[in-house]
This record gives C-alpha cells, structure tokens and sequence, in this order.
C-alpha cells in the first residue's frame, strides 16, 4: 500500500467520521475535501474541481427546479386531494393508494420533497379515520425511498451510478432501466406495510406538543358555515346570466352570498372569485353562503334559475388551494366599528366577503349585512389566498387573527398547473426517446416551466438544494483518486479473492450488502459516489457485465429504510410517526433483506452477467 493511496484513504475515513458525527455539516465537509485533495499531490485542481461540471450535477439541479414547478402549480398537493377523496373509510385502501401516490410523484421529483408534502395530508386523514399516525407514517417514507427506484431521474444516487458507467466508457441506463425492479419493490412493500402495520401502532407517551393549528374545516365549524353552503348551477333560462353580480343583489334581496364562481372551461374547471363585476353566465356553478338555509324552501332557487347541485364536502375544503378563509378582528385604532358589513364595502375594495360574525365569542346568524359592528367583533372573510394577505398589510383598519393550516399549501401558479404537466411531460419524453441527453432534457423542461411562468427564478434558485450539490462536487473525487492509487483495485481484488468462487449471484448480494451498510452511516449519494467504481471494476475483473453491478449499488444506495437516520426521509416522519430508533430497525431490516432478494433474482435477469 503506497503513501498515496494511504492518504487518500485517511481523508475517506475522516470525512466518513464526520458524516457519523454531522459536525460539520456534511457540505462543509465536502468543500474541506476539495481543499485537501490537491493539497496530497494526488489530484491537480482541475481534476478535483471537475464535479462542478458533472452533467448528473447540472441534471440533480434541474431536477430540483422541476420538482418545485409541480408545487408552486398543486399538481402534488392535488394528488394528496385526491388520495383523501379516493381513500374514503378504509386505511387499507388509504395504505396502497399513499404508497403508489407518493413513489409515483417521487420518480418525477424529491422523495423527500413527497414526504414533507404528504406528511400534513397523512395527519389530517389519520385524525378523521382515527388511527394512529404511525400505521401511516413509516409507509409514507417507505415508498419515498421505494420511489428512488423507479427511474433514472428519481434520486442522485441512480445518476451518479449512471454517470460513472458513461465515463468509463460503458452505455448507462436507460429513463426505464429501473422500473421492472422498482415496481417488484413497490408491490412487496405495499404487501410488507400491510402485514407489519400493526407493529407500528403506539400510544403517545404524553402529548406536550403545541396545540394544532386550525384549519378551514375548524374555521367553518365555528361560524356554523356548513349548514349555509350550497352550489347553485345557473339555467340557461335564468334571469341571472350574463349579468354582473353588482346589479343583482342577491345578498340584500334573496340572501344568498356568491364567494366563487366554478366555469368550464375545456379541460378543467375555472374557480372566479366572486367580485361586483363579476358576469354570470348560463352553465356557471355558484358557491353561495346562504343567510339562512330556509332560503330554497322559501323559493327563490325557482324565481331566480338556479338548480341546487349536490355538495359533497365544503367547497372550502376542495378549492382549499386557491379558495381561503381568516378570521379578522378589528384593532383599538380602527375606524371601522360602528359602520355596517356593507359600508364596509370589503367585496369591491378587497374582493373578499365576510361570510361569518362573531360577537363575545357566538357566531351570529341570519342575514349579516346590516349589522353594526363593534371592536368586540370578529369577523370570517373568504376569498382568494392572494387577497387575504393583502388584507394582512393593512392593520390600521384589520387584524388578521390567525390564518388556517391550509395557507402553507397554496399553490402560488395553481393556473398553471396544465402547463407544468406538459412541461414535465416533454421532459420525461425527450429522455425516453433519447432525442437528447438527459441532463438537456431536464433544462428544456426548467425553461418551459419558466417559459410558462410555473415558476420565477427567485424560486427555482430557492428550490435547489445547494447542499446535497456541493456533497456530490466534494465526493466525486474520490472515486479518481482512489483508482490512481489503486485503492479500488485493492478492494476489487479482496472481494474477487474472498468471493470469486461463489458465483456472480452471490457477489451481488455481497455488494447490495456493503452498500447499504455503509449507506447507514453516510448519505447514499456519497456512498453512490464510493461504491459505483468498485462495481464496475469488480464486473470487469469477474469478465462480467458491469450492468447489474453497477444497478445493485444504485439500488442498495436507496434501500435506506433500516435506520431514522439514514436518510432524510426518515428522520422526517420520526416525530409525526411518534416512532422509536428501535421501530425502522424491527421493520427496516426485514424489508432490506426482502429487497437485497428482489435485486438477486431480477438484476441478473434484466441485464444478464
């Protein structure tokens, strides 16, 4: 062993320390390895500085940008809508669906990313079917890291293995390679989740966490909204359309309140905030808040053209990312009180409508718009998200007292949300065919997101994770430096000398091992970056195809799921999981065994030896 060799090794060993200890902080590490590595004489500064112009880097990057688009539009928070909508009363049904939903949106972007957007979804479905959040929790972040395994593009780790094969010269994987694996995984741990979730089940020891934050349902309750809405469609006959809400009065002669208007348009449905301008038109779906629920006995459905439509769930709760609510009081310096709602004037000035009034704590009823208020007053407004926190600026006049749970998950471009589907789609297409490398495709995609305004280079800055960049930049030396003194080839022939006669089979399983062991004490974009030399060198020195080697690390590097720690995912549902160390280790363990089975069986028979 040279004195080369061994520094490049004690450098390995003192950044793998460091990982373990988390101090510093992994990318400090990474950039302290760029300043060492030329400083040993192993490596010139070109050679040690070349990760910054990695394609898989530039590709992680864009993926990042992508990921953010399909947020700031409501396409992920839509597919959490419609798992609630679809999964009903039964969890097993909710465990299947959460698992496929989450390891298909995180094939396209961050698992982590998926977790934390699903993780209030989740909490708030475990509450209404009241079972415990840890039935849901570990299969949550299960399927994030199941999801790393479905396609090229799904985590760091699969385009840095991908990488590695291109510069050594070898054809890499393909946008598909990994799906016929990944969905086998994906299929066993539904099944594993479903058989071991009662193990997962804990009473909490004693709740010391803060009081949860209100939502739009707890908002609704206490101003007694539910019993007022409706959805009103307007005939074609009606005497209402194509007249502007302003010279019809619905709120003082008929009581009816028009907060949204629902209108067709092609393939999707157009939510309008309800304004004095606005114009109806025969067909529009109207969101109304009632005075009083009598109304429609009374008549006036019939005199005015409107045929009720069923209401399922409070529209507030199903346009809850463009369509708010937030509770308003009235501070000492405001001139407001004694005026009425009306006077207020809040739906043309503001374009918001006050939907409910609280008065030392009873929600009032009947027809509100008359009433005089005091500074004892509370008041319920709705309208678009935007509008509310305009009215946030003005605390002369208003005081926002809280605003719901829901806020966090506005979709800021939710009108673009076609538009980001067709950009991931042309994305997703110019990798399959091959048109362009991967890394173009992905930045043909981040222009049409900005192109399309689905997101603003403020937020595609903010929505690369530097990070985990600069970790991969700081590791990806190691593997040339390791192979110019020759440390890979040492490890390839250990395990050749220790295992060559077992068979290749057997050396996968081997491999998968390693990996995934060392993926517990480091990120498993590093240990990507360790292990991916030393399969392919170790496929060569065996005469075999580098394929299923270099797929078992890429595979072993996302079988994260023995350990909270060892990986983000985890560590995320830690908490809302109310899990144990002890937990992922039960479950985890058994499940990486079931998967390093699943990698034995099938790598070898997709890319044969």
């Amino acid at each position: 062993m040279n004195i080369d060799l061994l520094m490049v090794l004690g450098l390995l060993f003192t950044a793998v320390v460091l990982f373990v200890l988390n101090k510093p902080r992994m990318d400090v590490v990474a950039l302290m390895i760029l300043v060492a590595l030329p400083l040993t004489g192993v490596l010139t500064v070109q050679e040690t500085l070349a990760g910054f112009a990695d394609p898989s880097v530039i590709l992680i990057a864009a993926l990042f940008v992508i990921g953010e688009g399909l947020v700031r539009t409501g396409i992920a928070y839509r597919l959490g809508d419609w798992l609630v909508a679809k999964a009903g009363s039964s969890e097993t049904r909710l465990l299947v669906l959460l698992m496929v939903a989450v390891a298909g949106l995180g094939s396209v972007m961050s698992s982590t990313g998926v977790v934390a957007i699903f993780i209030p979804v989740v909490l708030g479905v475990a509450a209404r079917l009241k079972i415990a959040p840890g039935r849901l929790m570990m299969p949550l972040a299960f399927a994030g890291l199941t999801s790393g395994m479905l396609t090229l593009v799904a985590t760091p780790p699969n385009m840095v293995v991908h990488s590695e094969l291109l510069r050594a010269g070898l054809p890499g994987f393909s946008f598909f390679s990994f799906t016929p694996i990944g969905l086998a995984v994906l299929v066993l741990g539904v099944l594993y989740m479903l058989a071991t979730r009662r193990w997962l089940q804990r009473d909490a020891d004693g709740d010391t966490s803060a009081p949860p934050r209100l939502t739009l349902a707890d908002l609704a309750d206490s101003y007694r909204l539910s019993e007022r809405e409706r959805r009103l469609q307007v005939r074609a006959d009606s005497p209402l359309a194509n007249q502007a809400l302003d010279e019809l009065q619905l709120r003082s002669q008929y009581g009816i309140n028009v907060i949204a208007v629902e209108r067709q348009r092609q393939f999707r449905t157009l939510l309008l905030m309800a304004t004095g301008n606005t114009q109806l038109l025969p067909g529009d779906v109207l969101l109304v808040d009632l005075a009083s629920p009598a109304i429609a006995v009374l008549g006036a459905y019939q005199e005015l053209g409107l045929e009720a439509l069923p209401l399922r769930n409070s529209y507030y709760s199903v346009h809850s990312h463009e369509l708010g609510l937030a509770e308003v009081a009235l501070p000492p310096e405001s001139h407001l009180p004694g005026k009425s709602i009306q006077e207020l004037g809040l739906r043309s000035r503001y374009k918001l409508n006050v939907v409910g009034l609280r008065r030392h704590g009873q929600a009032l009823e009947g027809l509100l718009v008359d009433e005089k208020l005091t500074h004892a007053d509370t008041l319920l407004v709705a309208g678009s998200w935007k509008q509310i926190h305009h009215l946030q600026s003005l605390n002369r006049d208003f005081l926002v007292l809280s605003l719901p749970a829901e806020v966090d998950e506005v979709a800021p471009a939710a009108r673009k949300a076609p538009y980001a589907l067709l950009s991931l789609a042309v994305m997703v297409g110019l990798m399959i065919s091959g048109l362009v490398p991967n890394v173009m495709a992905a930045l043909i995609g981040c222009l049409l997101m900005g192109a399309f305004r689905c997101i603003d280079m403020p937020s595609a800055y903010r929505s690369i994770h530097w990070p985990s960049l600069i970790l991969i930049v700081g590791m990806l030396p190691f593997a040339l430096a390791l192979q110019k003194t020759g440390g890979i080839d040492l490890a390839v022939n250990g395990l050749v000398n220790a295992l060559g006669n077992a068979g290749p089979r057997v050396i996968l399983a081997s491999l998968f091992a390693v990996t995934a062991l060392i993926g517990l004490f480091i990120s498993n974009t590093a240990t990507a970056v360790l292990m991916a030399p030393v399969a392919i060198a170790t496929a060569q020195a065996l005469g075999a195809s580098p394929l299923p080697f270099a797929m078992t690390v890429a595979l072993a590097a996302s079988a994260a799921f023995m350990t909270p720690i060892s990986s983000p995912v985890n560590t995320l549902v830690l908490g809302p999981g109310q899990y144990r160390f002890g937990d992922f280790v039960r479950i985890g363990v058994p499940f990486t065994i079931l998967v390093m089975i699943v990698n034995v069986v099938m790598v070898p028979w997709i890319f044969p030896l």
